[in-house]
């Protein structure tokens, strides 16, 4: 398993936009995105922290459908 990058919450948030990803609602410190797909809208949360736990972003990104290796990529 590769070893995950270090990210704000701004960072994660700007390269989710890169997988069409946008900003719908905001709670706190909590952003909430959303994505349209033809199977229907993909959402995820993301904190907005200064460095965002490896576990968490794993996490974002099992919500967000997107595999490790193309979001690795992606940075």
């Amino acid at each position: 398993m590769p070893k995950m990058p270090q990210l704000s919450g701004k960072e994660l948030i700007k390269i989710l936009a890169q997988f069409g990803f946008g900003a719908i609602r905001q709670k706190g410190s909590h952003v909430i995105l959303k994505k349209k797909t033809k199977d229907g809208e993909i959402g995820t949360v993301v904190p907005l922290h200064k460095v965002i736990a490896e576990g968490t972003l794993r996490g974002i990104l099992k919500q967000a459908k997107i595999e490790t290796d193309e979001f690795l990529s992606a940075i």
